[in-house]
Parts: structure tokens; C-alpha cells; sequence
């Protein structure tokens, strides 16, 4: 406005905006979080996410060290060595078949070495996957996305979809609600049971697998209220492990960060000291 020698109404207020600098550019500490995606090559691909950690990380007054990881070079042999050093774990969004068992044995690591963990969207679907082939011994588990003629269709259209589907309406779309287990990380996070959050999918927790996988300790703590659909999974007795299948980076800004980004780094520096 004043290069423009525009007069403005009202004199703009920069103090939050000063503050986040401060925050941004004066970190008290620092973590090494791992991004393990399919097109890290192309950083505009997780964009958002990226974003939405720095946000978290001036909230916390914590400097976030980024390691974009292809998670077609992972394998059982080699995940150590991968994803030594890392301070926290996000399995990144996607569709398709290439990558995934990259992902699964990623997740796999983060449980097992209870490494703080943020699976968005096929991230926590790829959580799924990997608990009920490792925990419930579903060797074959998958989503009928990878495989259409897996045994056990972890992941998987509803049947209300597949109708839908002939329509061509294949996404669940835009805002859903989502209610919150009291007793969660999650709801910490949040410090509200009921959310509402931006969803980019075809394919869903199928919840003829609930019973299983909720008795062997992976949790559902995040349902939506109208159709019963999982939204959010957690392992209570892990440090910090949760998959959301919605999409948190397009809700976070400068001045509001997203709560599950600002606990997920919170919990990250926590492992690490």
C-alpha cells in the first residue's frame, strides 16, 4: 500500500506474524524427520506437508530437518540404514501400487522402534496393511486398489461406493466430521471430540476387519458420526503412532498450525532426546 501511495483503512498488525518469525528463525532445538513418499523428486508434490511442518516447528520453537525419502528404495534389508537418525516418520499421500511395500516396511520400523509416526491418507491405509499382515499374520492383506483379488481386503470400496462408482463419482471429497475417542492422541491434539477435515480418496479402512484389529491393538479413534467410516488409527501403547485419512497440511497456516503436526513434532523431539 504505501509503494502504491494507497491509503489503507487501518494500520495492518504484524505482531503474530512477527512472532512466528521470531519463533521461525530462533529454534531452541532441532529434529530430523523423515518424509517417505513416491514423488519426492518432485517437491511441490508433498508441497502442503512440507509447509504445514515448518509451521509446527516455529510452534514449537524447533528446527525441522526434512529427509525426502523414495520409498521404492526401502526394503526389509535396508530400512535401518534408511532411515537412521530420523526423529519422527511421515508416510506421505498417494495412489497406485508402485512404492507401497516400501511403505509398509517403513511403518513396520516406526512401530517396532516406536519412532513417532504420521501416516496421511494411503499413509495410514499402508498402517493398516502392515498391522494386520505383521500382527493379525494376514500375510496377504492389502487394498483391493494393489490387489482386487486379495484374501483380505484390509483396505477396500465400500459397497456403497462401488455403486457410486458406475456414476464415476469415485472420491470421497471435500469436508467430512469426524468424532474423536476422548481417550487418544488425537483428541490431546485437538482438545475437541468433534473435527471436521478435508478428504481426497477412493478407498477406505474396511470395517469388517474393525473387531481384529482393534482387539490386537490398533485403535480407531476417529469415526465419522453419519456413515461409520474410519477416519483415524492410533497404537495406544506406542509413544506417538497415528494414520488420519484425511488430508491435515490443507488446513495448516502460518498463524494456525495444525494441531496433529504440532504434536506429531512435539512427539519427535521427544524421541530424541
Amino acid at each position: 500500500l504505501k509503494k502504491l501511495k494507497l491509503k489503507a483503512e487501518r494500520e495492518p498488525t504484524l505482531t503474530k506474524w512477527n512472532k512466528f518469525l521470531h519463533k521461525y528463525k530462533n529454534p531452541k532445538n532441532s529434529v530430523e524427520i523423515g518424509l517417505i513418499g513416491k514423488y519426492v523428486e518432485l517437491q511441490d508434490a508433498y508441497k502442503s506437508i512440507l509447509e504445514s511442518i515448518g509451521h509446527a516447528g516455529a510452534q514449537n520453537e524447533i528446527k525441522v530437518n526434512i529427509h525426502s525419502i523414495h520409498s521404492e528404495g526401502i526394503t526389509k534389508d535396508n530400512v535401518s540404514e534408511q532411515l537412521k537418525g530420523i526423529n519422527g516418520i511421515i508416510v506421505a499421500p498417494g495412489f497406485g501400487e508402485r512404492g507401497i511395500e516400501g511403505k509398509i516396511e517403513t511403518v513396520r520400523f516406526a512401530r517396532e522402534n516406536n519412532i513417532p509416526f504420521l501416516g496421511i491418507c494411503l499413509g495410514m491405509q499402508m498402517a493398516v496393511i502392515e498391522y494386520a499382515r505383521n500382527i493379525l499374520n494376514l500375510k496377504d492383506a492389502n487394498s483391493t486398489e494393489m490387489n482386487p483379488k486379495t484374501p483380505f481386503p484390509v483396505i477396500d470400496i465400500m459397497e456403497e461406493q462401488k455403486e457410486v462408482t458406475e456414476k464415476g463419482g469415485t472420491m470421497r471429497l471435500g469436508a467430512w466430521d469426524c468424532k474423536l475417542d476422548t481417550d487418544s492422541k488425537v483428541f490431546q491434539a485437538y482438545q475437541k471430540d468433534l473435527i471436521s477435515e478435508r478428504h481426497r480418496h477412493r478407498y477406505e479402512y474396511n470395517n469388517e476387519y474393525y473387531k481384529q484389529l482393534s482387539e490386537a491393538g490398533l485403535k480407531a479413534t476417529g469415526v465419522n458420526p453419519e456413515t461409520g467410516l474410519v477416519e483415524i488409527v492410533e497404537i495406544p501403547t506406542h509413544p506417538w503412532f497415528v494414520g488420519v485419512q484425511y488430508h491435515p497440511e490443507y488446513k495448516s497456516t502460518v498463524l494456525n498450525p495444525h494441531p496433529l503436526f504440532v504434536s506429531f513434532i512435539k512427539a519427535s523431539l521427544e524421541f530424541k532426546k
